[in-house]
């Protein structure tokens, strides 16, 4: 049995990708569990950012945490937005300067459909699993975060930069030529971007532990009842289960749970 509040899963990338729930004094390797029985139940929500028993408001985050921590400033969803380069503080300048200033990857990723997207390098694969990636490819490789949302909103006037999560779980992904895509992203760059273009086309293939993917997507609502079924697989930051209800992890942030295994 485990108790505790639910973060974003954490990974191991192999074959499959290992995925661990993490709690304040325990954790649970997701992997072990596909193929048995799952009970859920909400018993509150608490912070992630100063840990109070409140409301989460969005991300995790109570309202007042989401409005002023440095960890949930509109930079981080959009890129284009940080200042730090400048030496401009949104709300927290030294804590920007170490997410900022660091070399950040421009990527086209294959999840429902392509899509371009951005990330610090440290974090690259850990991103691509957690968009549920099948395959994904760099393509540039830029010094700072400011940098790296301008080449993402060049990439999106040709690309998309949403995953459909549905299609994603669903597995209903097609393959692409990922030199042609490549050729297509360099030639709708500008030229001021065109030093930071990774030329290696070296495509990273991402395995996910699923037996079943589901074909109708139900989402899980823990406010409104508690859950228990068979699990069949973890891809994204979801848990799919046998009656192809769906629970997102992240997106549950926040969240107060009782989890026992039969």
């Amino acid at each position: 049995m485990f108790k505790g509040v639910l973060r974003k899963m954490l990974t191991s990338n192999g074959s499959p990708i290992r995925y661990f729930l993490t709690f304040e004094n325990d954790f649970l390797e997701i992997n072990q569990c596909i193929g048995r029985k799952l009970n859920i139940k909400k018993t509150g929500e608490i912070c992630i950012n100063c840990y109070e028993r409140l409301n989460i408001f969005r991300q995790g985050f109570c309202k007042s945490c989401f409005f002023n921590s440095p960890n949930s400033g509109e930079w981080i969803i959009r890129p284009e937005l940080s200042t730090a380069h400048l030496g401009v503080e949104d709300r927290d300048l030294e804590y920007e300067k170490k997410i900022q200033l660091v070399p950040h990857i421009v990527y086209l990723s294959l999840s429902s459909h392509l899509k371009v997207g951005v990330t610090r390098k440290e974090q690259l694969i850990t991103r691509w699993i957690d968009q549920g990636a099948k395959s994904a490819i760099s393509i540039l490789d830029l010094p700072n975060r400011y940098m790296a949302g301008i080449a993402e909103q060049e990439l999106k006037k040709v690309f998309s930069d949403k995953t459909n999560w549905r299609k994603m779980l669903q597995n209903d992904v097609e393959n692409v030529d990922w030199k042609i895509v490549k050729d297509m992203a360099f030639n709708n760059i500008s030229n001021d971007l065109k030093p930071y273009f990774i030329k290696e086309n070296n495509v990273t293939e991402l395995l996910f532990p699923v037996d079943k993917h589901p074909k109708k997507v139900s989402s899980l609502n823990l406010s409104k009842s508690s859950y228990q079924g068979v699990l069949t697989g973890v891809k994204g930051q979801y848990l799919i289960f046998e009656d192809d209800t769906v629970f997102n992890v992240r997106g549950n942030e926040g969240t107060e749970v009782f989890i026992s295994i039969d």
